[in-house]
């Protein structure tokens, strides 16, 4: 301890959430009475301005040197009072926080048991707080460049923000062309603007950007680094075409003669299965970078070396190449942005709904790549059986809202089911049914579009579809589907018989999310989207810093939603590069070398690879830089030989027998 504590400690009301539970003032004037406490106040919104000047105030006045502020979590305001503190001339580390919300005002119901238990951890504070040390923040450079991991809307509008804004971006996408999702769609409610209208353009202006380096066809495979300095290794499979020389003609395509049943035609992935391709393809008519592709499980050369090579003959400009290998890109960026996706709920998995056993029971997304003007059929809607469709059934909440299931809403599916039922009834005229459990029209023009397709004449029923079935009782039922439904409004079970099903089902984080989260070091939460720092506060930033999310990655939503927060999350980006550099926080381990036995627990325990071992001392070393200050390696160290800033022993145990002390009545 360098000088005499003179602390001063503040509780906080935070309106009723701590003061409705907790008598504040009864804390704060026990606090007054403990050893080193020269000021106890008690306030309305101590994170307020008037609650900052306060302190500020006292620390001028009372030369205070430590400050507990007991109010709710650190994660919400520890940096707040820091910088309250700094502003007076402080040290920020000298600032130690009592959690007396969530750990005492929201988990206790008796007021008295509150009281005490805050006086408690207020008296723990103080004890504590009395051993901090002046810390100093260190800072380190900012690469001036972006890898954006995911190419649908979200991503695309990502990248072209901090393209734009002059930074080098690296967009990362695993399919051979980007686009995502939205690329099958034909249009987007609540407008009904054409999607490829909306969609080309951006993706055009991807490819074209000078700032942008587009790597299709390729996955991260290795991230290293910390916040503004990342190593990211990133795998590019080979399309066996040379992509500066490929203009997208389709020769090679219209060209390749292979038919080996065991492999051709292979189902297309772009349609969902609803039609086949060759071994040499290209996506779709849309597709950017507009560059064929091989299949190399299906290109009977590849499997077996040999083939009459039709497609290389039909190349004009000679593009393909056979011998193409995988190849490592190693890039180094400042900022990391997540905009995965999502896929949807596999449909198998509800058998009641009769997908995969009834040829003419389609998924919503099956239906969007129908609908397409670049579907299989021209965007005219024809059953697998060859008839149009007369009537049609469309379920929401497929798997969504499901204690079995998926418990979440899927936010789009009530109106991306108004939006089919409209172009359903546009292009066949059809009879519509719409099941659903609540109509969630929540977004700007939602209600409107909701009243516009009711209008229109479509049949919407309240209530929660128990099966689909072809077992017919009357002979109207006879080769058709039977929707069996409970009418919630009309207060009786119904048997609705349809030539056509239609499911919307729930949306799942994309396939690999846990592995990606992993390789990121991001958490995920317990359906596997990925983790928000706080749903409200920080919605965009991840757990690790300068690692943020977009779109649906962190949950579902529609393209407006997805769009917005990619472009937060690409001004988060750019607000971390442009400043040049980052603050990394003290509160990191050291290694006390006298007493390190070089056992190297503590090297294979990080979570973060912070720990080295110097072979030449014998020694663990800490990379400050990677260190995330978890504790893992202090709390392991079997010689006591590593610490932690703001967590060292002497500072725990403090607080600790503070705590006890109060405990007891002392």
């Amino acid at each position: 301890m360098v000088d005499e504590p003179r602390i001063g400690v503040y509780v906080c009301h935070c309106g009723r959430n701590i003061a409705g539970v907790v008598n504040v003032a009864e804390v704060a004037e026990y606090a007054s009475k403990l050893p080193g406490v020269v000021v106890a106040r008690d306030y309305m919104f101590m994170c307020s301005q008037g609650g900052q000047q306060l302190i500020q105030d006292d620390i001028r006045k009372y030369r205070l040197n430590r400050i507990v502020v007991a109010s709710c979590s650190p994660n919400l305001h520890e940096k707040t009072f820091r910088r309250a503190a700094k502003g007076a001339g402080l040290n920020p580390y000298n600032v130690h926080m009592a959690n007396i919300r969530e750990q005492v005002a929201w988990v206790t119901e008796d007021p008295e048991e509150a009281t005490e238990k805050a006086k408690a951890l207020v008296r723990g504070a103080v004890e504590r707080v009395k051993h901090h040390e002046p810390l100093e923040e260190k800072k380190v450079p900012v690469k001036d460049k972006v890898l954006i991991v995911g190419a649908g809307i979200a991503g695309i509008s990502a990248a072209l923000v901090c393209a734009n804004a002059g930074k080098t971006v690296y967009l990362v996408e695993k399919e051979p062309s980007i686009g995502g999702m939205m690329a099958r769609f034909d249009k987007t409610f609540p407008t009904l603007d054409c999607a490829s209208c909306i969609l080309t353009p951006k993706m055009n202006e991807v490819a074209s950007h000078p700032n942008i380096k587009l790597l299709t066809y390729s996955e991260v495979v290795d991230v290293e680094g910390y916040v503004g300095n990342f190593k990211v290794k990133i795998r590019k499979k080979p399309r066996y075409i040379k992509e500066d020389l490929c203009i997208g003609c389709g020769d090679c395509v219209e060209a390749c003669v292979f038919k080996n049943p065991r492999f051709y035609p292979k189902p297309d992935e772009w349609s969902l299965g609803l039609k086949r391709r060759k071994p040499i393809y290209i996506p779709f008519p849309q597709a950017v970078p507009r560059v064929a592709v091989i299949d190399p499980e299906a290109c009977v050369y590849l499997k077996y070396g040999k083939c009459a090579q039709t497609c290389v003959k039909a190349c004009s400009r000679n593009a393909i190449d056979f011998t193409q290998k995988e190849e490592i890109i190693d890039v180094e960026v400042g900022a990391i942005i997540l905009a995965t996706g999502y896929k949807t709920l596999d449909l198998r998995k509800l058998p009641q709904y009769g997908y995969g056993k009834y040829p003419n029971v389609y998924s919503a997304p099956e239906v969007e790549v129908l609908l397409n003007a670049s579907g299989p059929t021209g965007g005219e809607v024809v059953l697998r059986d060859g008839r149009k469709p007369e009537s049609i059934a469309i379920i929401h909440c497929v798997g969504s809202r499901d204690e079995k299931y998926k418990k979440y809403c899927s936010r789009i599916c009530c109106m991306a089911a108004l939006k089919l039922a409209h172009l359903l009834h546009e292009r066949t005229g059809a009879e519509i049914y719409e099941f659903y459990i609540d109509m969630r029209a929540f977004g700007k023009g939602y209600e409107e579009f909701y009243r516009r397709v009711a209008g229109e004449g479509v049949h919407l029923i309240r209530g929660k579809v128990s099966e689909i079935t072809d077992a017919a009782l009357t002979p109207e039922e006879e080769g058709k589907l039977i929707v069996r439904v409970e009418d919630t409004l009309a207060g009786a079970i119904r048997r609705i018989p349809v030539d056509m099903v239609v499911l919307m089902p729930a949306l799942e984080p994309a396939v690999g999310s846990r592995e990606l989260a992993k390789l990121f070091g991001v958490s995920v939460d317990e359906n596997s989207w990925f983790m928000e720092r706080h749903p409200k506060l920080a919605p965009v930033a991840s757990l690790t810093d300068g690692v943020f999310l977009a779109g649906c990655a962190q949950g579902p939503k529609d393209i407006p939603d997805s769009v917005m927060q990619a472009e937060g999350a690409a001004g988060q980006a750019l607000a971390l590069i442009d400043k040049g550099y980052v603050e990394l926080e003290p509160n990191i381990a050291y290694v006390d070398e006298e007493k390190c036995s070089g056992c190297r627990i503590c090297v294979g325990l990080c979570p973060f690879g912070a720990i080295e071992f110097d072979e030449e001392r014998g020694k663990a070393r800490i990379v400050e830089a990677l260190c995330k200050g978890c504790g893992t390696c202090a709390a392991s160290c079997p010689s006591a030989a590593i610490q932690q800033n703001l967590f060292k022993d002497q500072q725990v145990m403090a607080e600790i027998k503070g705590v006890l002390a109060a405990m007891r009545g002392g």
